[in-house]
């Protein structure tokens, strides 16, 4: 039996998880659980899964959970202190991060501190912290175990191959439900148009990410951190039909990748059993179904926010936090109907020339760039 902690149970990756809990009953068991605000999801999962530890974000919603589940025993936390309850809960051996932004990063270093290992899908982690998580992670002997599909993707098209030199690494991208259009017809984009992913089922913020190709370039830094490799061999490819996840071509021109369907729950459930495969009970990939698979060059003039990332890795220092915090704030915006689709990446260009640069940021010093992005944003926009 392996025991979970899931932070962000109530968004699309920890409902998934969840479900693969539901399929390996005997095998997974929940021991914490932590969300943002939905607390009448976060008591429906309290009930069913009976964990130790349930955390959400406002002390006043945490109050109202506790009375909600006083007849269980279970002890509910809010704000930080929850996160980091939940992060190092005791009989955790797995801590699934699918909590979205940078408010994943002190937990999981926490998490990491306390022997955990950690299944991966806060892109922001080492986004803007990799320079201390993956130091962080050897010396606790911790695994790092990719959940994003991409990176999963790759992480299981190198098993078996330690040791072989990697040529490049090829990132597939959908291209999102804008693909092909013009900077013109972007204008007229609407945060309902945003929302309409052709291929995956995921939260609103990835969502826009993905139709921006910011989510892409985050990608893009993350490969950097999990694969130890350079921006020079990372290679982002659109494939829109979502089949090939991912691969990696080595020093003597051999590709090899990974193939499914478009569900997230297959690297969930590899990254939960690792390095053991499970059943996943979900439709299986028909390659006749398929027929034909296509590639294209990304077109990053019209997507600059994907040229943006490899600026803002290439830089280093803060900057790829620049980067996530102005993109965070512009979706926000974006979803409140205060600021155009096409004013996402102009904010983060804008945010990478205006906000201060510090080479070998702290952990408070990624923090401190962040806030000093958002109040940039909100003195121009």
């Amino acid at each position: 039996m392996k025991h979970i902690a899931i932070l962000g149970s109530t968004g699309s990756i920890g409902k998934q998880t969840l479900n693969i809990v539901d399929q390996n009953k005997d095998e997974l068991k929940v021991v914490a659980l932590a969300a943002g605000s939905n607390i009448n999801e976060l008591e429906h999962q309290a009930r069913k899964y009976r964990p130790s530890i349930v955390a959400v974000w406002d002390q006043e919603k945490a109050a109202d959970l506790k009375q909600r589940l006083s007849d269980i025993e279970v002890d509910v936390y809010s704000g930080m202190d929850g996160l980091l309850a939940v992060a190092t809960a005791e009989k955790a051996e797995m801590l699934v991060t699918a909590i979205v932004g940078m408010i994943g990063i002190r937990p999981t270093i926490a998490a990491i501190e306390a022997g955990k290992d950690i299944a991966l899908a806060n892109k922001e982690t080492l986004v803007t912290a990799g320079h201390i998580i993956m130091p962080l992670a050897k010396k606790h002997n911790v695994r790092i175990l990719p959940v994003d599909s991409e990176h999963s993707a790759i992480f299981q098209s190198l098993n078996g191959e330690r040791g072989n030199k990697i040529d490049k690494i090829i990132l597939t991208a959908s291209g999102g439900p804008f693909r092909g259009k013009t900077y013109e017809e972007l204008e007229k984009v609407t945060v309902e148009d945003a929302l309409k992913h052709p291929n995956w089922s995921m939260g609103k913020k990835i969502t826009i990410d993905s139709s921006t190709m910011v989510n892409k370039g985050l990608e893009v830094m993350e490969a950097k951190w999990l694969f130890d490799v350079s921006l020079g061999q990372i290679e982002v490819v659109v494939h829109p039909q979502s089949i090939l996840h991912s691969a990696v071509q080595f020093m003597d021109g051999a590709i090899i990748g990974q193939m499914g369907t478009p569900d997230m729950r297959l690297p969930i459930l590899y990254a939960l059993f690792y390095p053991e495969r499970r059943t996943l009970y979900a439709e299986e990939l028909d390659l006749f179904s398929v027929g034909t698979m296509t590639f294209e060059r990304p077109d990053m003039e019209t997507f600059f926010g994907l040229s943006l990332a490899y600026d803002a890795a290439d830089a280093g220092g803060n900057v790829p936090t620049i980067y996530n915090a102005a993109n965070e704030k512009a979706v926000a915006m974006f979803l409140d109907g205060r600021i155009s689709y096409v004013e996402i990446p102009e904010i983060i260009a804008s945010s990478m020339m205006e906000v201060f640069y510090k080479e070998n940021p702290t952990l408070e010093e990624i923090l401190e760039t962040e806030k000093a992005t958002y109040e940039f944003i909100e003195s121009r926009w």
